[in-house]
C-alpha cells in the first residue's frame, strides 16, 4: 500500500516524509549538486532578463539603470520595427520547419530499417557509422562541409561548379538545403537511437499474429511498428516546435558569408552580432530578442501539446 502526503511525494503506507527522508538521505544528497547547478545557471541567470526592459548603463548596473521608454517595451518595439526583423524571422522559420520536416522522418526510416536488419554485424556497423558524426565539433564539421563544397578544391563543389556553374557555398538559395541535409548527416544516427529504443518495446506477439494473418513487411511496419512509436514521434515534434525560433547559431554563424547572408541571417545570429560583435554592444536589445524567442517557444510548446492531446492524447501533460 502507498499513500501521498501533503507534499505530493508517494510514500509507503504508514511512513512519514521525515522518516523517509532520513532513511534515504544519501539520495537527496546526490540531488544537491545538480539542483544547485539548475538554480544558479537556469533560474539565477533569469535576473538578467530585466535588461530587456531597461536603458542599461554600465556605471549604474542592471537594477539602478533607468527603465526603457514606452513603458519598458522600447527594445521590443525597436526589434519589431527593424528592417532585419522580417528577413531574420522568415529565415528562422524556413530553416526550423525544413529541418524538422526532414530530420524526424529520416530518423524514423533509419530506425525501422535497422530494426529489421537480420545481420547483427551489419546493423551495429551502420548504427556506429551514422552515430559517429554527432561527436564531431561544430567548427570541425563546418570545416568539412566547406572543404567538400568548395568550388575550387572540393570533391562535390568543384564538380557542380565546373559542370553546372553552381557555387554551393555562395548561393543563398541553396543554403537551407545545405544546412538541413548536413544536419541530417550529423544527427540522424543520434536521433535514431530514441526510435530504436521505442521499437524495442513493441510486443513481439503482435508481429507473430500479423505474420500468421499473412501481413507483409510493409503492413507490419504500418499497422504494428508505427502506431507503437507515434507517441515518441509526437513528443519529439513538440520539442522541436518549442525550439522553432531558438535555432542554434553556432553552425549557421560558421557557415555564413556575404553571398548567402540573405538566407542565413536568423534571429539568434542577429542577436549575437548586436550584443557581442558590434562596436557598441547593445545588451538590452539583445536580451529583448532572446526573451521574445523564449516566450514564443513556450507558447508554441503549450499549443503543440494541447493539439497533440486533443488529436491523439500523446502530449506531455
Amino acid at each position: 500500500m502507498i499513500n501521498i502526503n501533503n507534499s505530493g511525494v508517494t510514500l509507503p503506507s504508514g511512513v512519514s516524509f521525515k522518516k523517509y527522508f532520513f532513511e534515504h538521505w544519501q539520495l537527496y544528497l546526490m540531488m544537491t549538486l545538480p539542483l544547485a547547478v539548475l538554480l544558479v545557471f537556469a533560474y539565477g541567470s533569469m535576473y538578467g532578463v530585466i535588461l530587456a526592459f531597461k536603458n542599461y548603463k554600465v556605471s549604474l548596473g542592471i537594477w539602478r539603470s533607468p527603465w526603457a521608454d514606452n513603458h519598458g517595451l522600447n527594445n521590443f518595439i525597436r526589434f519589431f520595427r527593424n528592417y532585419n526583423f522580417k528577413q531574420c524571422f522568415a529565415n528562422t522559420l524556413v530553416l526550423s520547419i525544413y529541418s524538422m520536416a526532414v530530420s524526424i522522418p529520416c530518423s524514423v526510416l533509419l530506425a525501422l530499417s535497422l530494426n529489421y536488419a537480420k545481420n547483427k554485424i551489419f546493423k551495429k556497423t551502420v548504427q556506429m557509422v551514422t552515430y559517429c558524426p554527432y561527436f564531431i565539433s561544430t567548427i570541425v564539421f563546418v570545416g568539412i562541409i566547406n572543404r567538400v563544397m568548395d568550388n575550387r578544391v572540393g570533391v562535390i563543389g568543384s564538380f557542380l561548379y565546373s559542370h553546372f556553374g553552381i557555387n554551393v557555398l555562395g548561393n543563398a538559395d541553396l543554403f537551407p538545403s545545405l544546412y538541413v541535409w548536413s544536419g541530417v548527416w550529423q544527427c540522424v544516427g543520434f536521433n535514431t537511437i530514441i526510435f530504436i529504443a521505442a521499437l524495442a518495446g513493441v510486443d513481439t506477439e503482435q508481429h507473430e499474429a500479423a505474420i500468421i494473418d499473412g501481413a507483409t513487411l510493409l503492413q507490419r511496419i504500418r499497422y504494428v511498428d508505427l502506431p507503437a512509436i507515434i507517441p515518441t514521434i509526437v513528443i519529439m515534434m513538440i520539442l522541436n516546435i518549442g525550439s522553432l525560433l531558438n535555432l542554434g547559431y553556432e553552425k549557421i554563424l560558421a557557415m555564413q558569408n556575404q553571398n548567402n547572408l540573405a538566407a542565413s541571417e536568423i534571429i539568434t545570429t542577429y542577436s549575437y552580432k548586436v550584443s557581442l560583435v558590434s562596436t557598441f554592444p547593445d545588451y538590452p536589445y539583445s536580451t529583448a530578442i532572446g526573451l521574445f524567442q523564449s516566450i514564443v517557444g513556450l507558447c508554441l510548446i503549450l499549443a503543440a501539446n494541447k493539439i497533440a492531446n486533443k488529436i491523439s492524447g500523446n502530449g506531455f501533460i
